[in-house]
């Protein structure tokens, strides 16, 4: 059967090629696509892990990853270091905007009064200054290469305002581009902040001051930042949606690729499959031949799709400063698409085939 099965291939190569690339296309979906969504993720969970706060104090609402709500008062700052095992506070303003040059299309600004923010987190001005004047801004490492920044140069923010890079920090935490609190403040016009940092006195635990903040100030919603990083996922709205969207189009791709081929293919080939039903090929063997040149092809573009994922990521990621992480499940979910779309999608043509009358056949040739 497999001699047949390959022959068959063999005889069309045109039309198998095309419907390898139609499986390669719904594998590239969702490995591409998830890896890409997975990497930006982790990314956020990586540059939230260099917060060395352990305790995030905000409204509800306020944490979204597309919200800019400034909604907390900075006066809890102080409030704040009343409560038994709280060492420091920092107040954060964040604004998020669409712009094409960020990540995901929007662009993430955080203002932080800067030595309190340094001093908590452990992060360091390694070229320059901090941010002083309310049009100076800060940039970490790899804001500075993606954009081919320079300190002492100006950056474009809220539609035409020049603010001068002043500085590089790192290790990245948050936002890429950092203002000073009052800076950003002033360019919105407000005198709130997004979240406050809490870090706690060596020998507290988190969880047990975290609950005391709960109590002495309810009404508001307060993280531990580790819960934070585990679930960035999760926070951006519609992610999980988009991804299984991506994985339903990748099994429609491969399926009807491979159903639009083999159904084509068998309207073609009555004559060879009456010849075979003649000299006593069964049902079963009728549709274990088209389903088999299904199978091989699903194979094909398993191959072809993840070699174009894979290659399609590296240029993206040298061209647009973009973060993949493919994951093992993922892969094998892909896998799974293909085989099954591919089986699939040919069960209807094979079916069909297995039931030519050979007589007829004869008789219509």
């Amino acid at each position: 059967m497999l001699e047949l099965v390959l022959a068959n291939l063999r005889v069309r190569p045109l039309r198998t090629f095309i419907s390898i690339i139609g499986v390669a296309i719904g594998v590239v979906l969702v490995v591409l696509f998830t890896g890409l969504a997975q990497g930006m993720t982790n990314e956020m969970s990586k540059r939230a892990a260099n917060w060395k706060a352990e305790i995030i104090f905000t409204r509800p609402g306020g944490m979204d990853a597309t919200s800019s709500n400034a909604a907390v008062d900075v006066r809890y700052a102080e409030r704040l270091l009343e409560i038994p095992g709280v060492q420091t506070t920092t107040p954060v303003l964040r604004y998020v905007s669409s712009d094409s040059r960020g990540s995901w299309g929007i662009r993430q600004l955080d203002g932080v009064d800067w030595p309190a923010f340094s001093a908590m987190n452990e992060i360091t001005i390694v070229d320059g200054r901090p941010p002083a004047a309310f049009d100076e801004i800060i940039v970490d490492q790899r804001q500075l290469e993606s954009e081919n920044l320079s300190i002492g140069g100006t950056y474009e923010l809220f539609g035409g305002k020049q603010y001068k890079i002043t500085g590089v920090f790192a290790p990245p935490s948050g936002s890429r581009i950092k203002l000073s609190l009052a800076g950003l403040q002033d360019a919105l016009q407000t005198d709130k902040c997004t979240y406050i940092l809490v870090k706690v006195k060596s020998g507290y635990d988190p969880e047990k001051v975290a609950a005391e903040i709960n109590t002495a100030l309810p009404g508001n919603r307060i993280n531990l930042t580790s819960e934070f990083i585990t679930d960035a996922q999760e926070r951006l709205p519609g992610l999980n949606t988009f991804l299984r969207v991506l994985v339903l189009l990748g099994a429609l791709v491969s399926t009807v690729f491979v159903l639009l081929s083999m159904y084509t293919t068998i309207t073609e080939r009555r004559k060879e499959i009456g010849i075979l039903k003649s000299l006593g090929a069964s049902h079963r063997f009728i549709i274990g031949t088209i389903e088999g040149e299904a199978l091989l092809i699903g194979m094909l573009g398993i191959i072809f799709g993840l070699a174009t994922a894979f290659a399609a990521s590296q240029v993206i990621s040298r061209q647009f400063e973009l973060a993949f992480e493919f994951s093992l499940g993922w892969i094998l979910t892909a896998v799974a698409i293909a085989i099954g779309g591919s089986l699939v999608g040919a069960l209807y043509p094979a079916w069909r085939a297995a039931g030519i009358d050979p007589v007829e056949v004869m008789l219509n040739e």
